[in-house]
């Protein structure tokens, strides 16, 4: 079903709580002062009768991986969340283990009709500890059935944790696991599984190698700065290679090369693939070809001309996903940026958002190149033990290099995620002016798929130039922008999360433009972490601004100009939940009209289950 916009019946707000000059924002600010005075005086009484509060380090640094928890948010009076808010919080199509805590996505490949997908799992808890790789199977990379684990702790090469690795299919369709174990004296070991039975559709069954480990930290690498195997690619030589994350003299980050003719025995490189001063430890690290037309996906070990290599690195010190474009040379095993200003760690990042540990695989059934990332919580371990589970995995994404720019990659959801697709609702070109609020009456709001298209209109002359980013927030109102959508907001705007684009003036009259998220106010509890996300996206001259935008509940995956800059939220309304969550257009720009054109669709739910072992297929 498609409808069309009705000014009359969805006329447009004022946007008092956007603007930081208006009346009400002024009243409200001055209420906000009184109790926030009130509240620091009764901080500091107790404060005389009590010890400050301890440091505490984030869960899974001392055992030697990135942190797992927000022990910040400790210092926050915990919100008295409800069962029904709790429940609202969980995904509807999101990948995410029945209950418990995940991490990072591991080993993803496709085998005789079967997407895998193996992740970072503790099948005890809620929050991080006791890693073993969880396991789920689907035909179309939406809807998960649950197997049993896959690798559990169990030798002493891996006892403290069976931790992230990656697949390598060989051309005989042999199936190779490499991963990271901690060992009983707290090492970072490399270590090879394989499936029992490769006839079998699912890979219930896998064996570890018996010589494991099959690679151990080299001198000069501390035994707790070794982890992390790519997927191998093969060499011109018939040699295949694989690269893995490290660190030299505690702050320059380096990808390490081995070589190997049988995945049991390595010979570890002089020199490293690349290395990059100042963005301290690399982990998760993903190496590989882009074809330059920007069509079509390579297998892993493809190279020659027109291809470019995609080197990309979790940074530990920051917890954000890093990527650069640049040519890879085979015989010497070396990698350069085509941009040494935006190099690994210091340039371009995969998502702009809380995203982590990502990996891609290429998809040989379909001849693509898929993108899994791990989204952690942003709220309290407590509140995580409360509901029983942590960690959701984005929706895959499909990676191609933009041809047009010549400097990024372009993602983009799946295009399975369409089959989810329900009723659909058209706006044409509404108007949304200057400080205003425009509502889209569209029912139900948790479970979206939404394609929007901005044209601006200037109604005054600027050529200052301005300067920043993403701002501090939706507030912060410059003459182009910012202007998009409030998702998942109550009908006063007490709750709301701004995705939108911030139009700066440039040098030389010209508009650099930020794609930004806004989560300061989607939450009126205190013990969530909120910030405002965001980065540079280009927008060529004969392009509109547009956005995509996939809502589920507590996540929010947001796309802006074909994928070119991506930005993932967690939010935890308080109010804006179930039926009482909107939509909304909004333009708090000073110095422009904006027309939205937009196609939002329903989206059904996934039905994640276990697998129907009782049943012959699926």
């Amino acid at each position: 079903m498609e409808a069309s916009y009705d000014p009359e019946q969805n006329p447009p707000l004022h946007a008092p709580l956007l603007d930081r000059s208006s009346p009400r924002t002024g009243r409200f600010a001055a209420v906000f002062a009184c109790l926030f005075s009130l509240i620091s005086l009764l901080a500091l009484i107790i404060n005389q009768t009590q010890q400050p509060f301890e440091k505490v380090q984030p869960r899974g640094v001392a055992e030697g991986v990135s942190a797992k928890s927000n022990p910040s948010l400790l210092n926050q009076v915990p919100f008295n969340w409800t069962n029904a808010m709790f429940s609202w919080q969980r995904s509807a199509y999101h990948f995410q283990p029945q209950k418990n805590w995940m991490n990072d996505p591991n080993g993803p490949l496709y085998h005789k009709g079967w997407y895998h997908l193996f992740y970072q799992y503790n099948p005890y808890s809620a929050i991080w500890g006791n890693i073993t790789w969880g396991h789920a199977v689907s035909r179309d990379l939406i809807h998960w059935l649950y197997l049993p684990l896959a690798l559990v702790p169990d030798h002493w090469y891996d006892i403290k944790g069976v931790w992230t690795g990656s697949a390598t299919i060989l051309p005989d369709a042999q199936i190779i696991m490499l991963y990271t174990g901690e060992t009983n004296e707290s090492v970072q070991v490399q270590n090879l599984a394989y499936p029992a039975n490769l006839s079998d559709p699912l890979l219930l069954h896998w064996l570890q190698y018996p010589g494991n480990p099959v690679m151990v930290p080299p001198p000069g690498i501390k035994p707790d700065d070794f982890r992390d195997p790519t997927t191998a690619w093969l060499g011109p030589e018939g040699t295949w290679r694989l690269t893995m994350g490290s660190k030299f003299n505690t702050t320059i980050g380096i990808s390490l090369v081995y070589h190997t003719t049988n995945f049991r025995d390595y010979e570890l490189l002089d020199g490293v693939l690349h290395a990059v001063p100042g963005t301290g430890m690399w982990e998760c690290v993903d190496f590989y070809p882009v074809a330059i037309n920007g069509s079509v996906a390579l297998d892993t070990s493809s190279f020659g001309p027109g291809i470019k290599h995609v080197l990309k690195a979790s940074l530990d010190n920051t917890k954000v996903d890093h990527y650069a474009i640049g040519t890879y040379a085979p015989k010497t095993d070396k990698w350069t940026p085509d941009n040494p200003e935006e190099d690994v760690g210091i340039g371009l990042k995969v998502d702009y958002g809380r995203y982590y540990a990502s990996k891609t695989f290429f998809d040989q059934h379909k001849q693509r190149r898929v993108l899994w990332g791990w989204i952690n919580e942003t709220d309290t371990e407590t509140a995580d033990l409360k509901k029983g589970w942590a960690s959701l995995q984005t929706i895959p994404r499909t990676v191609l290099y933009d041809n047009k720019t010549g400097t990024n990659l372009r993602q983009w959801p799946v295009e399975e995620v369409e089959s989810l697709r329900l009723n659909s609702t058209m706006f044409k070109e509404v108007l949304v002016e200057p400080g205003s609020v425009v509502p889209l009456d569209i029912g139900t709001t948790t479970q979206l798929d939404i394609l929007a298209e901005f044209e601006i209109e200037p109604l005054i002359s600027s050529t200052t130039n301005e300067i920043g980013n993403c701002g501090d927030g939706a507030v912060d109102r410059s003459t182009y922008g910012p202007f998009g959508l409030l998702v998942i907001a109550d009908a006063s705007l007490s709750e709301l999360t701004p995705i939108y684009f911030r139009p700066l003036n440039a040098s030389g009259g010209t508009l650099k433009t930020y794609f930004c998220t806004d989560e300061t106010r989607s939450s009126k509890a205190s013990d969530v972490f909120k910030q405002v996300y965001g980065g540079k996206v280009p927008v060529l001259d004969d392009e509109n601004y547009n956005m995509r935008v996939l809502v589920d509940h507590s996540i929010v995956e947001s796309f802006a100009q074909g994928g070119r800059t991506v930005i993932s939220s967690r939010i935890y309304p308080t109010e804006a939940i179930y039926g009482a969550a909107r939509l909304f257009l909004f333009n708090n720009a000073t110095g422009v009209n904006v027309r939205a054109t937009l196609k939002i669709w329903e989206l059904n739910s996934a039905f994640i289950r276990p697998f129907p072992f009782e049943r012959d297929s699926v």
